[in-house]
């Protein structure tokens, strides 16, 4: 599991291989993740969209931009907590994620950027 804190709202992230499948006649490998929320902050705070890097070891890129998580735009109150778990497919046993997320602060009506860490996705059969 990785974590980090930006400005109060702690994003950890952990990682599970699903395994594999063929579409389109190509071999996929397939991730899912979870990502947990928490506002340490003193302000409430909501979600609005999220920006993600997905990479893979043949050095495929797909950038991913969206609003909210799975269709959910959670507002989270002074120690509240929110979790969700979503999935990736890459097209080699090896790759990772990284992003971020862009809340809103209610109290300051400023949006920030909250960083989710770079985290690993890797078939446990591929490594060494």
């Amino acid at each position: 599991m990785v974590t980090q804190i930006t400005k109060g709202i702690k994003i950890s992230v952990s990682t599970n291989f699903e395994g594999t499948y063929f579409k389109n006649y190509k071999l996929h490998y397939a991730f899912s993740y979870e990502i947990t929320i928490e506002n340490h902050s003193k302000d409430s705070v909501q979600l609005l969209s999220r920006h993600w890097e997905i990479f893979d070891s043949l050095n495929d890129l797909e950038t991913v931009d969206g609003e909210g998580v799975i269709g959910k735009k959670p507002v989270l109150k002074p120690g509240e907590t929110h979790t969700y778990s979503s999935g990736c497919l890459l097209s080699s046993p090896h790759g990772g994620m990284r992003g971020w997320f862009t809340m809103v602060n209610f109290t300051t009506t400023k949006n920030f950027r909250v960083i989710v860490p770079g985290f690993r996705l890797n078939a446990p059969y591929a490594l060494n």
